[in-house]
């Protein structure tokens, strides 16, 4: 009959948390203590021939634990020897002695150690020798299934556990050498009872012997995999050999092989293209693993399978929505907007229709990519970006031959891959960057690429296939198309992108700009606004260009200090108006064009084209007394000199007819100056302006500041046909011209000038210099009346004002 005993006795002992570790009665153990109130509580221990009280912690990384901080059940321990290792550690011998509870823990007035009034219980067992033999067998039947696991387990150990016959102290022998996880071994430290600790203990061994055999189960599987691919490895590396030897080749030898010959299958590709990547495959195949041609041909084949050949998006057909669309993302661009319609009408009666390329050609910031996405929207394509700026490698659009390691293929084909389908909108941005070396003439490539009856067998390099690109359509961009070859321009439907007109501006401002900018800020049109007359002076005074960039940038401006009043809680809401628009836009203003304050001798307003839009632009001419020479100044190009060279000749033509001295090439030096002389000028167009210019000054006879004119001419004095004519109608509308003098040849054209420079804007067409000067003279030039240019400067410094002098000019104009 078992007869269990217990005996209870309360101490108040010095206290040491240990981490990581659990002390078992009768079990010595090594500590090495380097907390100060640890190292306290053993110097104590000995000075005063105490037992210490040991005790687990629950969370290691305390360093200044509570009674929370503990497990509650530790033991008493004796100290059996101490020794002061380098940097103040001690290293102790200990022997616990009996499991005890933890009832309260304290620091000792000092705050030097820890203090813990623990509860010491001892339990015995006495069975009579049955039951306990049985526990203790089965511990040792536990002891050793468990070990089997355990690669490297002591005989010493196990001979040892054999050894013990007390249940009481087989149990914790066992658990201090043999449980690893603290939970479990505080949990047998907590069980007094022997008989129960014993069946803890051989449940906890169990446990532990099945979380080991699965483990082994896992490393056996994992193993035997690795072994199975070196074994697999070593017989396909034979198979080849034996292959070689026997000259079969046929066969795939690997999964990925197969993989690879099913896609080829599957694919679209013609019989003939099959079969060229079929015989890439088995090349592929007789190559050594890792070898670098095989990681060529790889690449190669995984590129030629991701061209989406036979996939196609489905256009949208609906000419309304696309049109909605269009003109909702982009204001004006009426031309490239009706373009667009045009070519998804004749798709829906064609659906074969396609080929179709298209170059919009115009000044930076006048919305030349983002009309091309908006396209692609429109149409529901694909769409496909690539910037052409300053490639100069024909591979860049053909691609690398794929025999060189890292060869990739061409612009175009990538594109297709990217895309995902083989008809999207791809846009070559920048065309006119484009530039050539020693590595070829990327233009040239492109040649292929933007032919319609070409591009249906286009061949990258890398691919070496004909691949069908007539779906694809290609819209560029340019800024100029000076620099584009004539054979590219003419595979290409050329789109001018006109400069943006005061009115378009805003309203691109109004319905775009300010609600994108207003967002990116976080405000909102509650918080933020801008009326109308702050918008229209910020486009006058403010930018100067042809596109919206610049404009933007400055909306962009106003919305950042406009932020910064409201998150400073200066104001709540923002309105920029005319009156505080410096507060927000800043003093920066450009200077405007406009015409003279009073008609003047020998300077004529003429009317130029430039990247940024029209502009007004003066021409002086001076006769000075000389011997016949002609000074041209102002950053001029050979077109301009070669223009001003054909209005002297012209002027000694028809001098007597002008008034003018017929031997004034041989008396007087003629200087013709174009203000602004750090902004380089060319161009044919302002020859009518020269003459007009020159014909004043040596007749004397003032122009009218209100005329503009452009226009080239001949030796015969014949005015030619000029580009630009919007552009430039407006420029001299908004400075203030009330005459606009146009060659006859651009009557055909007048359809391009805005509406609101006809209705205030007297447009006249001429076909001679002889009719500019008419119009454009204060008085009728006649011989007899010929004047000397110092006399009719000393009229204008002899009048008594400027207003007399101003009447006197209006009654010859008048006159005329």
């Amino acid at each position: 009959m078992a007869i269990t005993r217990e005996h209870i006795e309360k101490r108040t002992l010095p206290c040491i948390p240990m981490r990581g570790a659990v002390s078992f009665p009768n079990i010595p153990m090594n500590l090495e203590v380097g907390r100060s109130i640890s190292k306290h509580a053993i110097d104590d221990a000995i000075a005063n021939d105490s037992m210490i009280f040991l005790v687990c912690q629950r969370d290691a990384t305390v360093d200044d634990p509570e009674m929370s901080d503990m497990y509650t059940v530790g033991t008493t321990a004796k100290i059996k020897q101490m020794m002061k290792a380098d940097g103040g550690v001690y290293r102790v011998l200990v022997e616990p002695v009996e499991r005890a509870v933890l009832e309260d823990i304290y620091k000792t007035k000092q705050g030097k150690m820890l203090l813990a009034e623990v509860m010491e219980k001892t339990v015995t067992f006495d069975d009579g020798g049955v039951v306990g033999e049985a526990l203790v067998r089965e511990i040792n039947t536990a002891v050793k299934e468990f070990s089997k696991f355990i690669p490297k387990f002591s005989p010493d150990l196990r001979r040892v556990i054999e050894s013990i016959s007390d249940i009481s102290m087989l149990c914790d022998f066992v658990a201090a050498n043999m449980v690893a996880k603290i939970e479990d071994r505080e949990e047998l430290l907590s069980e007094f009872d022997p008989k129960r600790r014993a069946n803890l203990l051989i449940f906890t061994l169990e446990k532990e012997k099945n979380v080991l055999s699965e483990e082994a189960k896992i490393h056996d599987e994992v193993r035997e995999r690795m072994d199975k691919n070196q074994r697999d490895y070593y017989l396909r590396e034979q198979m080849k050999v034996i292959r070689e030897e026997l000259g079969e080749n046929d066969a795939f030898d690997d999964e990925d092989m197969a993989d690879y010959a099913e896609k080829i299958e599957k694919s679209a590709f013609s019989d003939e293209i099959k079969e060229k990547l079929t015989k890439e495959l088995k090349k592929l195949a007789k190559t050594p693993y890792g070898s670098a041609e095989g990681a060529v041909i790889r690449n190669y084949l995984d590129t030629c399978l991701e061209i989406p050949i036979g996939k196609f998006t489905k256009d949208r057909i609906d000419v309304d929505a696309a049109r909605k669309i269009l003109d909702d993302d982009h204001d004006g661009l009426d031309d490239v907007k009706e373009r667009i319609i045009e070519f998804l009408a004749a798709q829906k009666l064609n659906p074969e229709h396609k080929n179709q390329i298209i170059c919009l050609v115009g000044p930076p910031g006048t919305g030349k990519t983002s009309v091309a996405s908006s396209i692609a929207r429109a149409m529901n394509r694909k769409f496909i970006r690539m910037s052409l700026g300053g490639v100069r490698d024909e591979a860049d659009i053909r691609g690398h031959r794929k025999t060189y390691i890292g060869s990739m293929p061409g612009r175009i084909i990538t594109a297709l891959v990217n895309a995902k389908t083989q008809n999207p909108l791809i846009l070559m941005d920048e065309i006119d960057k484009l530039t050539s070396d020693a590595h070829g003439d990327p233009a040239s490539a492109l040649l292929e690429v933007l032919d319609g009856e070409q591009n249906k067998a286009f061949r990258d390099h890398f691919i070496e296939f004909p691949v069908d690109i007539s779906n694809c359509m290609f819209i560029t961009t340019a800024n100029t198309l000076d620099t584009v070859p004539a054979p590219l321009i003419d595979r290409m439907e050329i789109i001018e992108m006109k400069i943006y007109t005061r009115s378009e501006k805003f309203s691109i401002a109004r319905n775009h700009l300010i609600k994108k900018q207003a967002k990116r800020h976080g405000l909102d049109g509650r918080t933020f606004k801008i009326s109308d007359d702050a918008l229209y002076t910020l486009i006058d005074e403010y930018t100067h260009e042809a596109g919206v960039r610049q404009l933007e940038r400055v909306i962009a401006k106003c919305c950042r200090r406009a932020a910064k009043q409201i998150v400073c809680g200066e104001k709540k809401t923002v309105k920029v108006t005319k009156d505080n628009i410096t507060v927000y836009a800043g003093e920066e203003r450009m200077h405007k064009d406009k015409i003279l304050d009073r008609d003047e001798i020998g300077t004529v307003c003429g009317m130029a084209y430039t990247e940024l839009g029209g502009e007004v632009m003066l021409v002086e001419a001076l006769a000075l007394s000389g011997n016949g020479k002609t000074e041209l100044t102002g950053s001029l190009g050979e077109v301009m000199k070669e223009s001003a060279q054909a209005a002297i000749s012209y002027i000694r033509s028809c001098a007597e007819k002008l008034g003018i001295d017929p031997d004034f090439y041989k008396t007087k030096d003629i200087h013709v100056h174009f203000p602004e002389g750090a902004v380089p000028k060319d161009g044919p167009s302002a020859g009518v302006t020269i003459a007009t210019a020159i014909a004043s000054e040596l007749s004397g006879i003032p122009v009218r500041r209100d005329v503009a004119m452009t226009g080239e001419i001949n030796l015969r004095g014949r005015v030619m046909a000029i580009g630009g004519l919007r552009e430039k109608t407006m420029a001299a509308y908004l400075a203030g011209v009330k005459t606009i003098l146009i060659p006859e040849e651009n009557r055909a054209d007048m359809y391009q000038i805005m509406p609101v420079v006809k209705e205030n804007v007297e447009i006249i067409c001429i076909s001679s210099v002889a009719e500019a000067i008419d119009i454009a003279f204060c008085t009728k030039p006649e011989a007899s009346e010929k004047k000397d240019r110092a006399d009719e400067i000393s009229e204008y410094i002899q009048a008594p004002d400027i207003v007399q002098r101003q009447t006197r000019v209006d009654a010859k104009h008048a006159a005329v």
